[in-house]
């Protein structure tokens, strides 16, 4: 006797197979394509008949992707997904008033840090630029000699110091840092010992001219960073850009590649920018890569020389943000959702290695 044998099929299959079904009804599902679920009855004598019927082969998925060449998509192949040491915590983002009082800034900043921890976040994230105004004449005037630490750096010495007390991650945000001769736009990453766990210089430096709407150059002052940044902390490996650094897809894929889970972003997009491009960037770099994507702005401040945009967000599978306004948002990471994203859209076996790659230069010198 045949056995009826029902399979999921795509939609393209549905309207080829069976007419009666029309684009219109897929289109008007109430639920996406891949989550309406299609029983399709289709009568055969055995599987190899179905798969015959419907054109597809058994493994044609992992025949394909040996034809593709996925793996060498990436150069070095792409790490897997490392095991986090946990799965779900708390991150905090701190949307700070900065004023040109430098003391006033790092006692309200340790403040914040302290109200975050205190609801539950187990990481916090501090601006772009949060010790100090956003322009090219503070930049000299209040940059800090980090390697030296202490005295000569009292915004990471009041980081380390309460990231020791109370046991939490912190990516610092960025102040200026002065090197030798040389000043950066440095973002600080302290683990839950109180230790300076890593350092990114800002990469990709913020030259714009828009003319009639804003102009800045910060390359008259600051000198670009060198090396891509990721860390693995007790929440988690962590890549690391500053503001402008997210408008290039290339450092997000290598985070990803590199097995991040979550990408924070401290920055200060202004009023011109900030509203075209600042959610969507952060909406593809979270998309493109599956992972998380953190991001701390200063809080808005109209009497500026530079007028931050605002708008702090965590984005994934849930979206947390605010205004433009001072404010601290609370919100849950969840990994598991990363495993499973990828379990369902497997993006990392459907590369076209035949057709391109991106290459991690720094890790292939090191090997």
């Amino acid at each position: 006797m045949k056995s009826a044998v029902s399979s999921l099929v795509s939609s393209r299959n549905l309207t080829r197979l069976h007419p009666a079904i029309s684009r219109p009804f897929l289109q008007n599902s109430s639920k996406p394509i891949s989550q309406t679920t299609f029983f399709i009855p289709t009568f055969a004598r055995n599987t190899e008949n179905l798969y015959q019927k419907l054109r597809i082969r058994p493994n044609s998925t992992s025949i394909m992707s040996s034809a593709f060449k996925p793996e060498q998509a990436r150069l070095p192949p792409a790490l897997p997904l490392p095991t986090p040491p946990l799965t779900k915590f708390k991150i905090g983002l701190c949307q700070l008033s900065v004023t040109p009082d430098k003391e006033r800034n790092i006692k309200h900043a340790r403040n914040a840090i302290e109200e975050a921890a205190q609801k539950g976040a187990q990481l916090v994230v501090l601006p772009e630029i949060w010790n100090s105004p956003y322009s090219n004449d503070s930049f000299p005037v209040y940059a800090e000699d980090i390697d030296a630490g202490h005295d000569a750096s009292p915004s990471t010495a009041m980081l380390a110091e309460i990231s020791g007390r109370l046991r939490i991650t912190i990516v610092g945000g960025s102040i200026p840092e002065r090197c030798g001769d040389k000043l950066y736009n440095t973002c600080c990453v302290f683990g839950t010992d109180g230790k300076l766990k890593a350092k990114h210089r800002k990469i990709h430096l913020f030259d714009i001219d828009i003319p009639g709407k804003i102009t800045f150059m910060e390359s008259k002052t600051l000198t670009a960073g060198e090396t891509p940044t990721i860390v693995d902390t007790d929440v988690g490996r962590i890549g690391i850009g500053i503001c402008y650094d997210i408008r290039f897809q290339e450092l997000a894929m290598i985070y990803a590649s590199r097995g991040a889970h979550l990408l924070c972003y401290p920055g200060a997009f202004n009023m011109t920018t900030g509203p075209l491009h600042w959610e969507l960037l952060q909406r593809a770099r979270a998309v493109d890569n599956q992972l998380y994507v953190a991001t701390c702005s200063p809080a808005r401040d109209a009497g500026a020389g530079y007028i931050a945009w605002g708008h702090s967000t965590l984005f994934g599978e849930v979206l947390a943000t605010t205004e433009h306004d001072e404010d601290i948002i609370i919100a849950e990471i969840d990994y598991s959702i990363l495993e499973q994203r990828r379990m369902n859209l497997p993006l990392a076996k459907q590369r076209r290695g035949d057709l391109y790659q991106l290459v991690d230069i720094q890790r292939q010198n090191a090997d």
